[in-house]
């Protein structure tokens, strides 16, 4: 069972297949060293498959499903139990080991803050794809960071790989053109995606968010937005700007609080001298 276990680990890593090791690292001396595998179901709808041990069923049961919480979100960590997977207790702890792919940005316009944001998220360790339907923008030449260029609706691309999006994956809309923004959103909406950004001023976004409701989007919905997008750190050219969306990323995921711009009124963007411009 052992050598099955960890012959099925080595391929999911070879393959970038989400997968997650529990090993009991404190307990009875018959459990303590005993490991378990765990991997999700091959769709949404599949039952996972376990692989191997933690000599009970009960704590098998209890720790598959936490395994599989902290996969989704790429936590590694102990958590602690009773002999038979009882919440509150402390006499087995286990060592749960995440082995999750990349977590993916998807970047809805093929427009100038696309390339900077793209270049950003790559550092941090992204798989970037881009979006756009229009062939003569959407082009590998220009995004050359992408690990992909995708010509095609945004709605019909999340059609196609929505059920794979979750809590660590990011979503940004960076159009202000309806035909495409309202369906990202509306598709995107439809997913388990962490991060929901969309770009433009207070006066574009009120006018988005009639469309939106006009699309059947509803008060849930709407709070899911990140926009205007980013951080209100005085960001105004592309860097600028892709740097306060992957702070306000973390921020989220993290849970600490910093000053995004959707949560304050005023203009996005501090006047300068001669200039009146917003994104």
């Amino acid at each position: 069972m052992a050598g099955e276990l960890y012959h099925d680990l080595r391929q999911a890593l070879r393959t970038s297949e989400p997968v997650v090791l529990a090993t009991v690292i404190v307990g009875p001396p018959e459990q303590l060293g005993t490991t378990m595998l765990v991997r999700p179901g091959a769709t949404p709808a599949d039952p996972p498959v376990a692989i191997g041990s933690l000599g009970d069923p009960e704590l098998d049961r209890v720790v598959e499903r936490d395994a599989l919480g902290e996969l989704e979100v790429g936590r590694t960590g102990t958590r602690h139990y009773g002999s038979r997977g009882e919440a509150r207790g402390t006499e087995v702890s286990v060592f749960i080991e995440s082995f999750a792919p990349p977590p993916r940005m998807i970047i809805f316009g093929a427009v100038d803050f696309t390339a900077a944001l793209g270049r950003v998220a790559k550092i941090l360790g992204y798989q970037v794809t881009v979006c756009d339907p229009r062939p003569v923008f959407a082009t590998a030449g220009r995004f050359p960071m992408a690990d992909e260029v995708v010509v095609d609706w945004p709605n019909r691309y999340l059609e196609k790989i929505g059920d794979e999006l979750g809590p660590r994956d990011a979503a940004c809309v960076l159009t202000h053109d309806a035909k495409l923004d309202v369906p990202a959103i509306t598709a995107a909406l439809a997913t388990r995606v962490g991060y929901l950004g969309v770009m433009g001023n207070r006066r574009t976004h009120t006018e988005r968010i009639a469309r939106l409701r006009e699309a059947g989007v509803d008060d849930v919905g709407l709070a899911r937005l990140m926009a205007p997008i980013g951080l209100d750190i005085g960001s105004r050219t592309p860097e600028e700007t892709a740097l306060s969306i992957c702070a306000e990323i973390i921020s989220l995921r993290t849970g600490h609080e910093a000053p995004s711009l959707r949560d304050r009124g005023g203009p996005i963007h501090a006047r300068s001298v001669g200039s009146d411009s917003t994104i």
